[in-house]
């Protein structure tokens, strides 16, 4: 198969945000943009949104948390099996 070069020009602010994330999953800069023109050739669409890993939870997680950690009274904790039964019961409601 014929190869060809590519050269991309952008901000070195981009480049300092992105780049990490790529390093993250373990790809180059070159890798990254491959996969996405092979997704793009492949769906005929652009994609617009990948999944990610976040350094930070979101506020809903953030705040179960500290409610967590704050948590002094574990007098009400169920067993294993008590705790299964809960979920059974919600699922089926």
């Amino acid at each position: 198969m014929a190869t060809t070069s590519f050269n991309l020009r952008l901000d070195q602010d981009l480049r300092d945000r992105a780049f990490p994330v790529l390093e993250r999953y373990g790809l180059s800069a070159a890798q990254a943009f491959k996969l996405f023109l092979n997704q793009v050739a492949e769906t005929k669409t652009i994609p617009l949104s990948f999944d990610y890993a976040k350094d930070e939870p979101n506020v809903t997680t953030q705040k179960a948390m500290l409610e967590a950690l704050r948590r002094t009274d574990f007098s009400e904790a169920l067993t294993a099996a008590e705790s299964l039964k809960a979920l059974q019961e919600t699922h089926d409601a």
